[in-house]
């Protein structure tokens, strides 16, 4: 039964929202749709050495995404892309095929396991994670590109 979903302690992490706004100069900006119910989340970071160092985000989610995405601010800053990827794909299991919850940090998706019943609610349920995951990738990738200040090599001497 969908009630069963509700858990207290998903309602009370659906309703206080850590890192709730946005950064005033991120690295990565990601927003994600959710097509089928119109869930949104905006997730926005900063990266130092390879991990998470800021996170803010502006959530517009039920109750399955706000829970979400409240594990994901408790528990995001020091995180790395690939801790996060991998968390991501452990969540998508969960929900998807019954996989167990991811562990670690993020250990509280556990709670969530329950939506696995309920195909509709998998992509507003997932998208906090798909939208951190592109964010982080996106800052990485363009600290890891070299500028040089040229665009050719013409007046080098």
């Amino acid at each position: 039964m969908i009630d069963d979903l509700y858990s207290a302690k998903l309602l009370k992490l659906a309703a206080n929202l850590p890192r709730v706004g946005r950064l005033p100069a991120p690295d990565a900006s990601v927003e994600k749709i959710a097509k089928l119910c119109g869930s949104r989340v905006v997730v926005d970071v900063t990266v130092a050495d390879g991990l998470v160092a800021d996170f803010a985000q502006d959530v517009k989610a039920c109750a399955l995404g706000q829970a979400a995405a409240s594990v994901l601010g408790a528990h995001v800053i020091g995180a790395s892309l690939d801790e996060l990827e991998v968390t991501r794909e452990q969540f998508r299991a969960m929900l998807k095929t019954g996989g167990p919850p991811p562990e670690g940090r993020f250990s509280d998706l556990a709670m969530l396991a329950p939506v696995k019943d309920y195909p509709a609610r998998h992509a507003s349920t997932l998208l906090a994670f798909e939208a951190v995951t592109e964010a982080v990738r996106t800052a990485t990738a363009a600290q890891q590109t070299p500028t040089t200040g040229r665009t050719s090599p013409a007046g080098a001497a």
